[in-house]
């Protein structure tokens, strides 16, 4: 597989988004919109055993986004077809819904993106949902239904808003998302506790004001520019570190196969 760079590649917007090292806090912001979704959200939580063990879903959906943004070609579709049967299992198959997981991920990513600080042009915002299309198209969503620029992803989410709810199981997600149960022994629990929590109030900081208002949390003044400011903190931390800690292992597997192609 060497030189293999997958499906996207280097100078693809895919890598310059996904490669940031804040990519995981427009995932968890990905997490809690999707557990608007009312008949999304009933199926996992009748048929996944998420709250039994979070951090398995939280790390198979970053590997999972990792993997289609990184890998090679065969180990993305190998991937994407793990997923159809997980899907296939639990009863998502409902076009709008798989629709509804895949405009998630795609706005969260560029919305953390853009308040972390990286200057998307419009058209490099269009070109990122263009080349998303093609994760759409891994895990069966219609074509129909996939976005290919902007205006479309920004179309289709506030078509599906009216379906909108709150449910039991999606504060029962949201919950998970915001204090998952630390599998750690106690002398770290608190400072673990306390990493989690500024990783995930960025999240919710992003949410836009009417998934706040459905999650009964206040959209308080200054918010977006204090989110943006934190989060502009934290890429800054986190770029200074070395490479082997700020770049996933799938990300710095693929520069080097790109650096040997």
């Amino acid at each position: 597989m060497s030189g293999d760079v997958g499906y996207f590649g280097p100078g693809s917007m895919t890598w310059r988004i996904h490669g940031e090292p804040i990519a995981m806090i427009g995932g968890l912001r990905a997490l809690l919109m999707q557990a608007l979704h009312p008949g999304a959200m009933t199926l996992l939580a009748q048929r996944s055993n998420f709250r039994d063990d979070p951090w398995k879903r939280l790390e198979s959906t970053a590997l999972y986004v990792g993997t289609v943004s990184f890998a090679p070609r065969a180990d993305v579709d190998a991937a994407a077809a793990r997923l159809r049967k997980v899907h296939a299992a639990i009863g998502i198959d409902d076009p709008e819904q798989l629709a509804w997981v895949h405009l998630c991920l795609v706005d969260s990513f560029l919305v953390g993106a853009r308040a972390a600080g990286l200057r998307l042009t419009p058209a490099e915002a269009d070109a990122y949902v263009a080349e998303q299309a093609l994760s759409a198209s891994l895990v069966g969503v219609p074509t129909e239904r996939t976005p290919t620029d902007a205006a479309q992803l920004y179309d289709a989410i506030a078509a599906l808003r009216p379906i909108l709810r709150i449910t039991p199981e999606a504060r029962d997600a949201a919950r998970v998302v915001i204090a998952p149960p630390l599998p750690l022994r106690a002398a770290l629990v608190l400072p673990a506790r306390l990493g989690w929590s500024t990783v995930s109030a960025l999240a919710l900081g992003l949410l836009p004001d009417w998934a706040l208002r459905m999650y009964r949390l206040p959209a308080l003044p200054g918010r977006t520019l204090a989110t943006a400011a934190g989060l502009r903190t934290l890429r800054g931390a986190v770029r200074a570190l070395p490479a082997q800690y700020r770049e996933g292992p799938l990300y710095r597997d693929a520069k080097e196969r790109a650096a040997a192609s």
